[in-house]
């Protein structure tokens, strides 16, 4: 039986994964950069530009958008630490899209590298 980490393994084996140097220069010439992490975590702070879609609704909302339905569209995903986005991409792929990138180390490594992070106001009830 597989678990969790050999499902995200064989996924990283099948999808393109780069550096967070790299993702700086993707991120500027993608169509779409997609978070793929729970609410909450998006609303903790997120990528600047960055599309929210958790992992588990992923392919609905890419199937139920007219925006996302051209398959050649340039994606970049990312999660925490790039497990999700690296199924999400192996997920996307299944789908047809051809060209998708995951970012290794995910919005830790973006974060520790010392790039920027949006952090939506939250609202003052006062």
């Amino acid at each position: 039986m597989k678990t969790a980490h050999d499902l995200v393994a064989q996924a990283k084996k099948a999808v393109q994964e780069i550096s967070v140097d790299q993702a700086v220069m993707a991120i500027q010439s993608c169509d779409v950069l997609i978070d793929v992490r729970e609410t909450d975590e998006y609303l903790a702070g997120h990528l600047p530009g960055a599309m929210h879609m958790s992992r588990g609704m992923l392919e609905f909302k890419m199937a139920g958008n007219p925006k996302m339905q051209s398959r050649d569209l340039n994606i970049v995903l990312y999660c925490k630490t790039s497990g999700r986005a690296a199924l999400s991409a192996k997920s996307l792929a299944e789908m047809g899209y051809t060209h998708i990138q995951s970012i290794a180390g995910g919005i830790d490594a973006w974060v520790a590298a010392g790039h920027e992070v949006f952090k939506p106001a939250q609202p003052s009830f006062e």
